[in-house]
């Protein structure tokens, strides 16, 4: 199935768990790809240097060229016993790399796995992504673009570590070599590296390493418990929402009912009343509007403190969107012309045997992680700290600092461990951040010199806008009666999600950000007129998980399903054939997830359907097939067979979480109640029971397999999600007659 490939280079444990996936499909592959696994790792403060002006390295080494992002000593702590604490660049919620980016170091280190342990870093420079030069976590690139970082980290506090050592022994440092934590001699000579950790780290940092051969990998590949699983699951693993300082207030924050408005009058006589109160306080908010801070002694009379009080507020001025009139708007954008990115000739389209007409209507969707958002500020001496999981903690700091009226070096980001996110805990405008600071600040002011830990609830949380845009795709399709496409007319309507971000200037070119069409014709060779609206509207909009893909995706693989069925071909088939010669990793990958569901061989019981679909979104390639049915009128996913194709794996276990914890979240997409929806500005949805997401008795059986491959790791975190709700769609609609146009799904 994968020519030229080598079972030999991948790491054993990883071999032991594919072999039952391709016992007889093993193949070679050349040596030479793994070269691409050595690689440098890029330019460290490349893309945002100006993000990072001002942060202390933290670790006040600058030993050599090397940058503070290759200097083990911010990443590197060795105890006394051994215990080798790694400190990640990324924020941990729920993906899994407060384990992963530590098993990368510690293979190099050559560590004792059982004495790793791991923590979150800060705003400090050492921290940025060493591609983008920014503190980011997003995109799925934590793996991907740490990978060499962290092997060269680890190698070099190896180096250091042998260093110390041969100096000790009085040896030559090329007659020694580790082992599990270990530093070992001729003579059976050993020091263990917490023997050897003080003096190691005081010597000078090398450029240059040499880093392992993949075969020899005995961490990586190999299927590991989480550090992390213990107290999770245990109910003793603390979160932003658990920080608690000595003295601390907590602030729940009364926002407008439309964004952006303003208040008119106030009555907080009874909220001041209420037991445990200390202040409220009027503050700004995000995109000009104002809010009212109540500061209590604990979040029960903060949050009774706001119930109590009575706000009028002034809508006047500001814009009120509604569901039903922006969905005709954007219907009459669709007709007019705009900018396009691809503009192929539409002649064909007037002559072509067969003609699909098709137009998709996706909702607002809020990001709802299980723990709402909140950020903790202590002030003092004029310098800040705050405790907060957030995805970017540069950008958040340089926003704190803007709004505390202090530098950048000022402000202190202690990166909190997160219950989930999914694209909103990173924000351009760092909405909620800025807000816990203005009410920091406006308590200070009152006289309150305590550390004020501002947090959302529930509600606030599901109605404070950053949303998934709503989209609507228009498609008009000609092709023949083999199912060659000859014209695609495509028009995508949606708000753009970098204007007025940091990623504008180089994600927005002719008007079209690339965001909102990425996952649109590729890998599929079409002929395609792609124009794009991106109307401006009073609602605050942000990437969510695998961003573009959720809409491009669903239509490109709903529409293909539909082309396949008209000229009655099997989907799978029909795809392979898209695929060409070109696209191996696609085609890889949608084999194993048929190979695997036995599609096409299995008898299926009687009133359920096979749905197919296969997407890349972030470099790595998801396929899946799936099992469903239509029961009392609802639709009913039974299982789910994945194939991912996302190069060599660093942690098995984490990937199969990730798929599985992504396909759930798709799967709220097509349920009903799982729209956000505005009327005359108002978000009418507040808390899960009106907002739809997955329960446990929704979630189907899954069956997740890895291609094997042994080039660098590409990102996990997003690409499980696109190909789900198509997969879906494609076995209702071969159930029903009737394609899903919509999400959520409308069986009606």
């Amino acid at each position: 199935m994968l020519p030229n490939f080598d079972y030999s280079e991948i790491p054993r444990a990883l071999l032991h768990m594919l072999e039952r996936d391709h016992a007889d499909n093993a193949a070679r592959l050349s040596r030479r790809s793994f070269l691409k696994l050595t690689g440098t790792a890029g330019l460290a403060l490349g893309a945002f240097p100006h993000l990072a002006i001002g942060q202390a390295t933290g670790n006040g080494q600058a030993t050599n060229a090397l940058k503070p992002t290759q200097q083990p000593l911010a990443f590197v702590q060795i105890s006394p016993n051994g215990e080798v604490m790694v400190t990640i660049n990324r924020l941990e919620f729920g993906q899994g790399v407060q384990t992963a980016l530590p098993m990368i170091l510690a293979e190099e280190l050559d560590a004792d796995w059982n004495l790793v342990r791991s923590r979150h870093g800060s705003n400090d420079a050492a921290f940025v992504d060493p591609l983008f030069g920014i503190h980011l976590t997003g995109g799925s690139h934590s793996v991907k673009n740490s990978f060499t970082q962290y092997r060269e980290l680890g190698a070099r506090a190896r180096a250091m570590l042998l260093s110390a050592a041969a100096a000790r022994w009085n040896m030559d440092v090329s007659t020694l070599r580790t082992r599990a934590g270990a530093v070992l001699g001729p003579g059976s000579r050993k020091l263990t590296y917490g023997e050897l950790a003080e003096a190691a780290m005081a010597l000078p940092v090398p450029e240059n390493v040499t880093l392992k051969s993949p075969q020899d990998f005995r961490i990586i590949g190999r299927p590991t418990t989480r550090l992390d699983a213990r107290a999770k699951s245990s109910g003793r693993q603390d979160f932003g929402i658990d920080v608690h300082l000595a003295g601390q207030l907590t602030a729940v924050v009364a926002h407008p009912p439309v964004f952006g408005a303003r208040l008119n009058t106030m009555d907080d006589s009874a909220a001041r009343a209420v037991k445990g109160v200390r202040a409220v306080l009027r503050v700004p908010l995000d995109r000009g509007g104002e809010g009212v801070a109540v500061v209590a002694d604990g979040y029960w009379p903060a949050k009774q403190g706001r119930d109590a009080l009575k706000l009028q507020w002034d809508t006047g001025a500001v814009e009120k969107v509604d569901s039903e009139r922006l969905l005709a708007q954007y219907r009459d954008l669709a007709r007019r012309p705009g900018p396009r990115q691809f503009d192929a000739d539409m002649a064909p389209l007037a002559t072509a045997a067969h003609q699909l007409e098709a137009e998709f209507v996706f909702p607002y969707l809020a990001h709802a992680p299980m723990e709402p958002l909140n950020c903790t500020v202590q002030l003092s001496d004029g310098h800040a700290e705050l405790w907060v999981g957030t995805q970017c903690p540069g950008l958040d700091g340089i926003a704190a600092a803007r709004a505390l009226d202090l530098k950048p070096e000022q402000v202190k980001i202690h990166v909190q461990m997160a219950g989930g996110g999914f694209g909103r805990r990173f924000v351009g405008t760092s909405d909620y951040v800025v807000e816990a600071c203005e009410v920091a600040k406006a308590a200070l002011a009152a006289g309150m010199n305590a550390p004020v830990r501002t947090l959302w609830s529930r509600e606030d949380d599901i109605k404070g806008g950053y949303y998934r845009p709503m989209h609507l795709h228009r498609a008009r399709i000609g092709f023949d009666e083999r199912g060659k496409v000859l014209a695609w007319d495509h028009v995508i309507v949606g708000q753009s999600i970098t204007t007025g971000t940091v990623f504008g200037e180089f994600q927005i070119k002719n008007g079209i950000d690339a965001t909102a069409t990425e996952g649109m014709r590729a890998p599929y060779p079409l002929p395609m007129r792609l124009t794009v609206h991106h109307p401006k509207l009073n609602v605050p909009v942000l990437w969510w998980r695998s961003v573009g893909s959720t809409h491009t995706a669903y239509v490109m693989e709903t529409l293909l399903d539909e082309i396949a069925r008209a000229t009655k071909q099997d989907p799978v088939a029909y795809r392979m054939g898209l695929f060409g010669d070109k696209n191996q990793r696609h085609r890889a990958a949608l084999q194993l997830a048929v190979d695997k569901s036995g599609y096409g061989k299995k008898q299926l019981p009687s009133g359920r359907a096979w749905g197919v679909a296969v997407h890349e979104s972030f470099d790595s390639v998801v396929a899946y097939v799936v099992e469903a049915s239509v029961r009392d009128g609802r639709p009913v996913l039974h299982r789910v067979t994945a194939s991912v194709h996302c190069n060599l794996v660093v942690n098995p276990r984490t990937v199969e979480a990730q798929v599985q914890g992504a396909a759930v979240m798709a799967l709220s997409m097509c349920m009903a109640g799982s729209a956000i929806t505005l009327k005359d500005g108002i978000v009418e949805q507040s808390n899960f029971g009106d907002f739809t997401v997955t329960r446990i008795t929704d979630t189907p059986a899954f069956d997740v397999h890895i291609v094997p491959s042994a080039d660098p790791p590409t990102g996990m975190g997003e690409p499980g999600l696109p190909p789900l709700a198509p997969a879906f769609a494609n076995a209702i609609a071969r159930l029903t007659g009737k394609p899903q146009r919509q999400l959520p799904f409308n069986l009606a």
